[in-house]
């Protein structure tokens, strides 16, 4: 049974700890992420990008798979479906399909804009009790075609969003989505804490959660940041395992290769890298 991220965020909150949202794009993602939370006996939650969406045949489709594979598998532990960097019509899709959660990207309108679609997405999700992300100042890098440079968030228009009644807030404080590059200045502790004083204890999103040094993740969980996003390194890990299980040659004596077990050992990766990252973002036992 998916759940609406509510309870788990502001548990984590409380409890000073991150849920970790890891991104998937197949069946085999999908269960290696599930399995590794009912491991560890962490919430977790599952970020469907609206390009993994449309890959993966529909937000219905991806719906359907995750709500069987948690009875299949026996989830015990929360998950909630979640949405990521929705546009405006894709949350209603994803919100029509099934899923106990939406981010709706708002960020790269003019904040008015913003807040009217965001403030009818709250009542629209308040009804059917699904959680709500919204986000304030860009994140940097690109993910489906939405780039941003990586500016840093206006306290004061986080606070005129999170008034709001959303669930969650994403804030841009120099996080970036993809690889970091050498010369990255840091997070911006200094607009976190600006942030999370007009907010008060809405629980904070923080993207672009790969290659984000330990110490900076920690102080950032510290400050308010309760859902920490990871989706580069659990590709990068995973093309790395099948591309080594490829170069070894294991295929069928010349057959070809089973698909079963190619994709294993990127699955096992996967998994390897969900485990690090609860570890880290202390949500082992908090189910």
């Amino acid at each position: 049974m998916l759940v609406s991220a509510k309870d788990m965020l502001e548990k984590a909150r409380d409890g000073k700890y991150a849920v970790g949202q890891f991104n998937i794009n197949n069946l085999e993602w999908t269960k290696a992420v599930l399995q590794t939370a009912e491991e560890l006996k962490s919430p977790v939650i599952l970020g469907v990008s609206e390009g993994a969406g449309k890959y993966m045949t529909g937000y219905k489709t991806v719906s359907a798979m995750v709500k069987a594979m948690i009875e299949e598998l026996n989830i015990t532990v929360p998950v909630a479906l979640h949405l990521d960097h929705g546009s405006y019509d894709g949350s209603y899709k994803c919100i029509e399909a099934g899923f106990s959660s939406i981010m709706f990207d708002g960020s790269h309108y003019p904040i008015a804009e913003n807040v009217e679609k965001t403030t009818e997405l709250v009542k629209v999700c308040a009804e059917k009790g699904i959680s709500i992300e919204a986000e304030v100042g860009s994140i940097g890098g690109e993910e489906d075609g939405v780039v941003g440079m990586g500016e840093c968030a206006d306290p004061d228009e986080c606070k005129q969003v999170a008034d709001l009644g959303v669930t969650m807030l994403a804030a841009g404080i120099g996080n970036i989505h993809g690889k970091y590059p050498e010369n990255w200045a840091g997070l911006s502790f200094e607009t976190l804490a600006a942030i999370k004083e007009k907010v008060g204890d809405m629980p904070l999103v923080l993207h672009g959660g790969t290659g984000i040094p330990e110490d900076q993740i920690k102080k950032a969980i510290s400050l308010g940041v309760a859902k920490i996003n990871v989706n580069t390194e659990c590709q990068l890990t995973f093309a790395e395992a099948t591309r080594k299980y490829i170069e070894a040659g294991k295929d069928l004596e010349g057959k070809g290769f089973d698909p079963r077990k190619l994709l294993a050992p990127g699955t096992e990766a996967i998994k390897a890298t969900v485990k690090e990252k609860m570890e880290l973002f202390g949500s082992v036992g908090k189910a």
